[in-house]
Protein backbone atom coordinates (compact mmCIF):
# COMPACT_ATOMS: atom_id res chain seq x y z
CA UNK A 1 0.00 0.00 0.00
CA UNK A 2 1.21 3.43 -0.70
CA UNK A 3 2.18 5.87 1.78
CA UNK A 4 1.06 9.34 2.13
CA UNK A 5 3.84 11.95 0.15
CA UNK A 6 5.78 14.17 1.94
CA UNK A 7 6.35 17.28 -0.43
CA UNK A 8 8.76 20.13 0.21
CA UNK A 9 9.07 23.79 -1.09
CA UNK A 10 11.81 25.60 -0.59
CA UNK A 11 12.65 29.36 -1.36
CA UNK A 12 13.61 32.50 0.34
CA UNK A 13 9.61 33.49 0.13
CA UNK A 14 10.55 37.37 1.12
CA UNK A 15 7.46 37.89 1.14
CA UNK A 16 5.50 34.80 0.33
CA UNK A 17 2.41 35.60 -2.00
CA UNK A 18 -0.26 34.17 -3.64
CA UNK A 19 1.29 32.98 -6.68
CA UNK A 20 3.52 30.76 -3.77
CA UNK A 21 0.20 29.43 -2.28
CA UNK A 22 -1.55 28.52 -5.15
CA UNK A 23 1.60 26.68 -6.48
CA UNK A 24 1.16 24.60 -3.18
CA UNK A 25 -2.14 23.88 -2.95
CA UNK A 26 -1.79 22.83 -6.91
CA UNK A 27 0.42 20.13 -5.94
CA UNK A 28 -1.15 19.51 -2.91
CA UNK A 29 -4.52 18.56 -4.20
CA UNK A 30 -2.97 16.90 -7.63
CA UNK A 31 -0.36 14.86 -5.59
CA UNK A 32 -2.59 14.10 -2.92
CA UNK A 33 0.21 15.08 -0.32
CA UNK A 34 1.64 17.10 2.72
CA UNK A 35 3.26 20.41 1.74
CA UNK A 36 5.48 22.13 3.81
CA UNK A 37 6.56 25.34 2.87
CA UNK A 38 10.43 25.79 4.25
CA UNK A 39 11.76 29.67 4.47
CA UNK A 40 15.02 29.70 3.43
CA UNK A 41 17.79 30.94 6.17
CA UNK A 42 20.90 31.72 4.05
CA UNK A 43 19.63 31.31 0.78
CA UNK A 44 22.72 29.87 -1.33
CA UNK A 45 22.35 31.72 -5.04
CA UNK A 46 20.76 35.33 -3.25
CA UNK A 47 22.88 38.33 -1.73
CA UNK A 48 21.09 38.02 1.19
CA UNK A 49 17.13 38.60 2.49
CA UNK A 50 15.06 41.90 2.66
CA UNK A 51 12.68 40.91 6.07
CA UNK A 52 14.41 38.58 8.71
CA UNK A 53 14.30 34.91 8.92
CA UNK A 54 11.32 35.52 11.32
CA UNK A 55 9.65 38.56 9.73
CA UNK A 56 9.15 36.00 6.94
CA UNK A 57 8.43 32.71 8.78
CA UNK A 58 5.80 34.84 10.22
CA UNK A 59 4.47 35.81 7.12
CA UNK A 60 4.27 32.06 6.02
CA UNK A 61 2.79 31.04 9.19
CA UNK A 62 -0.40 34.12 8.64
CA UNK A 63 -0.66 32.95 4.84
CA UNK A 64 -1.40 29.26 5.56
CA UNK A 65 -3.72 29.63 8.31
CA UNK A 66 -6.32 28.14 7.04
CA UNK A 67 -4.96 25.24 4.55
CA UNK A 68 -5.24 21.71 5.09
CA UNK A 69 -2.06 19.89 4.92
CA UNK A 70 0.07 22.98 4.26
CA UNK A 71 2.40 24.28 6.71
CA UNK A 72 5.66 26.10 7.67
CA UNK A 73 8.88 23.84 8.46
CA UNK A 74 11.32 26.60 10.12
CA UNK A 75 14.79 24.24 9.94
CA UNK A 76 16.44 26.00 7.75
CA UNK A 77 15.76 29.16 9.62
CA UNK A 78 17.67 27.38 12.48
CA UNK A 79 20.90 25.56 10.98
CA UNK A 80 24.00 28.46 10.57
CA UNK A 81 25.09 28.91 6.96
CA UNK A 82 23.75 28.36 3.92
CA UNK A 83 20.84 26.78 3.07
CA UNK A 84 21.95 24.16 0.78
CA UNK A 85 18.49 21.18 -0.13
CA UNK A 86 21.08 18.52 -0.59
CA UNK A 87 21.53 18.74 4.02
CA UNK A 88 17.70 19.88 4.24
CA UNK A 89 16.52 16.32 2.54
CA UNK A 90 19.01 14.28 4.51
CA UNK A 91 17.76 15.75 7.79
CA UNK A 92 14.65 14.98 6.88
CA UNK A 93 15.28 11.33 4.87
CA UNK A 94 16.89 10.64 8.52
CA UNK A 95 13.41 12.38 10.30
CA UNK A 96 10.97 10.15 8.34
CA UNK A 97 12.72 7.08 7.57
CA UNK A 98 14.03 5.19 3.96
CA UNK A 99 10.60 4.20 3.15
CA UNK A 100 9.13 7.33 3.34
CA UNK A 101 8.26 9.01 -0.13
CA UNK A 102 9.75 12.45 -0.18
CA UNK A 103 9.47 14.98 -2.85
CA UNK A 104 11.35 18.44 -3.07
CA UNK A 105 9.29 20.92 -5.02
CA UNK A 106 11.18 23.20 -7.46
CA UNK A 107 9.77 26.22 -10.09
CA UNK A 108 11.14 25.70 -13.84
CA UNK A 109 13.84 28.11 -13.72
CA UNK A 110 15.38 26.30 -11.12
CA UNK A 111 15.82 23.18 -12.48
CA UNK A 112 17.42 25.22 -15.38
CA UNK A 113 20.19 25.47 -13.11
CA UNK A 114 19.75 22.72 -11.03
CA UNK A 115 23.49 21.22 -11.84
CA UNK A 116 24.56 24.82 -9.92
CA UNK A 117 23.41 23.31 -6.79
CA UNK A 118 25.36 22.09 -3.99
CA UNK A 119 25.68 18.03 -4.53
CA UNK A 120 22.40 18.53 -7.22
CA UNK A 121 23.32 14.72 -8.06
CA UNK A 122 22.38 13.23 -3.95
CA UNK A 123 19.38 14.92 -4.09
CA UNK A 124 18.03 12.27 -6.40
CA UNK A 125 19.03 9.97 -3.93
CA UNK A 126 16.97 11.41 -0.99
CA UNK A 127 13.68 12.31 -2.86
CA UNK A 128 11.85 12.88 -6.08
CA UNK A 129 12.52 16.20 -7.84
CA UNK A 130 9.31 17.74 -8.75
CA UNK A 131 9.12 20.81 -11.43
CA UNK A 132 6.58 23.21 -11.23
CA UNK A 133 5.85 24.82 -14.91
CA UNK A 134 3.62 28.22 -15.76
CA UNK A 135 1.71 27.76 -18.66
CA UNK A 136 2.48 28.30 -22.37
CA UNK A 137 6.27 27.84 -21.08
CA UNK A 138 8.52 25.02 -22.42
CA UNK A 139 10.46 22.61 -20.51
CA UNK A 140 10.86 19.81 -22.44
CA UNK A 141 14.25 17.81 -23.20
CA UNK A 142 14.99 20.16 -26.29
CA UNK A 143 15.13 22.84 -24.05
CA UNK A 144 17.34 21.32 -21.36
CA UNK A 145 19.42 19.81 -23.97
CA UNK A 146 20.03 23.22 -24.65
CA UNK A 147 19.98 24.72 -21.05
CA UNK A 148 21.21 22.34 -18.80
CA UNK A 149 22.16 18.94 -20.57
CA UNK A 150 23.71 17.54 -17.43
CA UNK A 151 20.17 18.19 -15.83
CA UNK A 152 18.42 16.01 -18.71
CA UNK A 153 21.07 13.35 -18.96
CA UNK A 154 20.27 12.58 -14.90
CA UNK A 155 16.54 12.68 -15.14
CA UNK A 156 16.65 10.46 -18.20
CA UNK A 157 15.20 7.13 -17.02
CA UNK A 158 13.64 8.99 -14.36
CA UNK A 159 10.30 10.37 -15.31
CA UNK A 160 7.58 9.15 -13.12
CA UNK A 161 3.74 10.40 -14.06
CA UNK A 162 2.44 12.22 -10.53
CA UNK A 163 0.61 9.41 -9.18
CA UNK A 164 3.55 7.60 -8.96
CA UNK A 165 5.29 9.18 -6.58
CA UNK A 166 4.20 7.84 -3.84
CA UNK A 167 5.23 4.10 -4.89
CA UNK A 168 9.05 4.84 -3.94
CA UNK A 169 11.21 6.78 -1.57
CA UNK A 170 13.14 8.79 -3.77
CA UNK A 171 14.83 8.93 -7.15
CA UNK A 172 11.91 10.08 -9.98
CA UNK A 173 11.45 13.43 -11.59
CA UNK A 174 7.85 15.02 -12.10
CA UNK A 175 6.05 17.45 -14.03
CA UNK A 176 3.28 19.93 -12.77
CA UNK A 177 1.80 22.17 -15.08
CA UNK A 178 -0.22 25.31 -13.40
CA UNK A 179 -3.52 25.74 -14.45
CA UNK A 180 -3.03 29.29 -14.80
CA UNK A 181 -0.58 31.88 -15.39
CA UNK A 182 0.04 33.59 -12.17
CA UNK A 183 1.59 37.38 -12.30
CA UNK A 184 3.38 37.52 -8.61
CA UNK A 185 7.23 38.03 -8.17
CA UNK A 186 9.17 38.65 -5.19
CA UNK A 187 11.30 40.82 -6.55
CA UNK A 188 8.82 42.97 -8.12
CA UNK A 189 6.57 43.34 -5.12
CA UNK A 190 9.10 44.52 -3.10
CA UNK A 191 9.40 47.04 -6.17
CA UNK A 192 5.87 47.99 -5.98
CA UNK A 193 6.09 48.51 -1.85
CA UNK A 194 9.25 50.48 -2.17
CA UNK A 195 7.58 52.88 -4.84
CA UNK A 196 4.36 53.39 -3.70
CA UNK A 197 2.80 51.59 -6.23
CA UNK A 198 -0.50 48.76 -6.16
CA UNK A 199 0.68 45.99 -4.41
CA UNK A 200 -2.04 44.42 -1.76
CA UNK A 201 -3.80 42.55 -4.19
CA UNK A 202 -0.83 39.92 -4.17
CA UNK A 203 -0.91 38.57 -1.38
CA UNK A 204 -3.10 37.35 1.81
CA UNK A 205 -4.64 40.63 3.67
CA UNK A 206 -2.81 39.18 7.01
CA UNK A 207 -0.02 39.34 5.39
CA UNK A 208 -0.58 42.82 3.79
CA UNK A 209 -1.54 43.84 7.55
CA UNK A 210 1.45 42.46 8.85
CA UNK A 211 3.68 44.10 6.21
CA UNK A 212 2.24 47.24 6.83
CA UNK A 213 2.24 46.72 10.20
CA UNK A 214 6.85 46.69 10.57
CA UNK A 215 6.94 48.95 7.71
CA UNK A 216 9.02 46.06 5.44
CA UNK A 217 10.04 46.79 2.03
CA UNK A 218 10.03 50.53 2.38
Amino acid sequence: MSQRLHVFYGGSFDPVHNGHLAIAQVVRDRLHADVSLLPAGAPPHKAGTHASGEQRAEMLELAIANMANIRVDHRELRRAGPSYTVDTLAELRAELGPQAPIAWLIGADSLLQLHTWQRWETLFDLAHIVAVRRPNTALDAQRLRADAPSVLAKINGRWLPPEALTDSPAGGFSLISLPELRPESSSELRQRIAQGENWQAWLPPSVVAYIERFNLYR
